[in-house]
């Protein structure tokens, strides 16, 4: 399992135009899901992420987590991280979990998030989705529950 997690300001997630979900403060998490992923990686990244000491605290310096500080997360699945783009000029994406599988652990993420305390909001499967993001920082990281070592 894969996310890209921005610090951010605001966050917000578009579906023609309207609004269909928004947070202030917290994160943006775009999430990946690969064909062996398993309840596991869902456990170990949704702690992880939660968890992440980048917020800054009252000396200037990244000690506090989301949990911490109070944020706000904004999950959004991206199949496309798992775009091989070593041949060729157009991304593969079979190392991407079915839509079915991807699905239930995305859906898993979100409720390991909440059962944490933490104020939840997400885009929509599969859909065509306008997401805005005013990165704070800027600070983005890059987590991949398979690269643990």
């Amino acid at each position: 399992m894969r996310a890209v997690v921005q610090r951010v300001q605001a966050g917000a997630v578009l579906i023609e135009g309207e609004t269909v979900s928004r947070i202030k403060d917290g994160l943006v998490v775009f999430l990946g899901v690969g064909q062996n992923d398993e309840e596991k990686d869902v456990q170990y990244l949704a702690k992880k992420i939660i968890n992440l000491r980048i917020f800054e605290d009252e000396a200037g310096k990244l000690n506090l987590s989301l949990l911490e500080r109070g944020g706000e997360i904004l999950v959004v699945s991206q199949f496309t991280l798992y775009g091989d783009c070593r041949q060729g000029r157009r991304p593969s994406f079979t190392a991407a979990a079915a839509p079915e599988k991807a699905n239930f652990l995305y859906q898993l993420f979100v409720e390991k998030v909440k059962e944490e305390g933490v104020t939840v909001a997400t885009g929509v499967f599969q859909a065509e989705m306008l997401v805005k993001i005013e990165n704070d920082g800027p600070v983005t990281l890059l987590l991949d529950s398979k690269k643990l070592f």
